[in-house]
């Protein structure tokens, strides 16, 4: 699912503005940009991010307003200096050399001159981190919303394969019928032509239709599907575990089309995959 946030912070004479945009993912990815200065605090930002998503790819974006309270500084290593400087004087007077050395080629020297990087200003990470999480609980907010009405969509999904699904049994049940009085009829006008145990050929035909038999499978069907409105309902990430029992789901559809061999029940088949495929659309939004 899809979210947005925004959150602010005061800090010292400036703001802290942090902005969160959420999008579908098979798996969790946090990615962060920090100004510079607020690189340390990366990975308290992941944490508090982790806290409100399981999944989906959150990119979240952090700003300072206003002026900063610390500064790059620039040291100088004044006895360094010193050292190239009279180095340089020894090299002119041995060697007859002419040149000057220059300030700006002095600095350039190792050891000369340093930055240092500015320290975290006091509150740094507590402004941060209160920006960060005001966005993420308005994503998670807007999250929400996107569930409930996906949620909706995908019980009404359930419905239409519940229905299918019983479409399908009493078709089967329908052939299963047919194929054994075709079988019986057959047999009986076979009988006074080869000598058979009667036993032995209502055994067989029993195996036959066993063979056809799908009720195993629309039983185990309609266990996921229990399962999967169940999980709906659950509370903190379901979508994997719903990807799983559609995959299921969708190898009992194909073992049953199989096993009934009967053109209409192909045809339910065909149209529970369409809705099927809809259903791992949709589920591939949930967290």
């Amino acid at each position: 699912m899809t979210g947005y946030g925004r959150g602010q912070a005061a800090l010292g004479a400036g703001s802290l503005s942090a902005e969160l945009r959420a999008t579908n993912s098979r798996f969790l990815d946090i990615r962060v940009r920090l100004p510079r200065d607020f690189n340390a605090l990366e990975a308290q930002v992941r944490a508090t991010a982790g806290r409100y998503f399981g999944r989906g790819q959150v990119d979240i974006s952090v700003r300072q307003r206003g002026p900063a309270a610390n500064r790059p500084e620039v040291v100088v290593d004044l006895e360094a200096a010193g050292k190239y400087v009279s180095a340089a004087a020894q090299l002119r007077e041995r060697f007859g050399l002419e040149g000057a050395l220059t300030v700006s080629s002095l600095l350039e020297l190792p050891g000369v001159a340093q930055t240092q990087e500015p320290t975290l200003e006091e509150g740094a990470l507590e402004a941060v981190l209160e920006a960060v999480e005001q966005a993420c609980r308005q994503a998670a907010a807007m999250r929400e919303r996107e569930g409930a009405a996906l949620e909706a969509e995908l019980r009404q999904r359930l419905e239409g394969i519940g229905a299918a699904v019983t479409q399908i049994e009493a078709r089967a049940e329908e052939v299963k019928r047919g194929v054994r009085e075709r079988l019986e009829k057959r047999l009986a006008t076979l009988a006074p032509e080869i000598e058979i145990d009667p036993g032995r050929i209502a055994q067989e035909v029993v195996l036959y239709v066993d063979r056809m038999d799908i009720t195993e499978e629309t039983v185990r069907l309609r266990s996921h599907l229990a399962q999967f409105n169940e999980t709906l309902g659950l509370r903190g990430p379901v979508g994997r575990k719903l990807e799983f029992l559609i995959q299921e789901i969708g190898r009992e559809v194909n073992t049953a089309g199989s096993k009934a061999a009967d053109a209409p029940i192909g045809r339910h088949v065909v149209e529970l995959k369409t809705e099927l495929e809809k259903l791992r659309e949709q589920v591939l939004n949930l967290e």
